[in-house]
């Protein structure tokens, strides 16, 4: 399975401080209905990073998209520190 990337999720990606992990998610992480048909996948991952002035421990990367013709299309990204 491909995964692409929309370009409007790619944009939020870098504000929000997703990289690769992304694909990792889809690839290795939990998998849960999401609304309107939609696919999510969620998995955490040890970053120890600051954001906000804040340091967080951990990240928890959220993937939320549709399979079309056996490819995962990623329409968003939240990220959860």
């Amino acid at each position: 399975m491909a995964i692409e990337i929309h370009p409007h999720a790619r944009e939020r990606m870098k504000e929000r401080g997703a990289t690769e992990e992304v694909t990792s998610t889809v690839r290795d992480g939990e998998r849960f209905s999401a609304r309107f048909g939609r696919v999510g996948f969620r998995r955490n991952f040890a970053c120890g990073a600051r954001r906000k002035g804040k340091r967080y421990k951990t990240k928890q990367i959220e993937v939320f998209g549709v399979k079309e013709h056996g490819d995962f299309i990623v329409g968003t990204v939240p990220v959860k520190y």
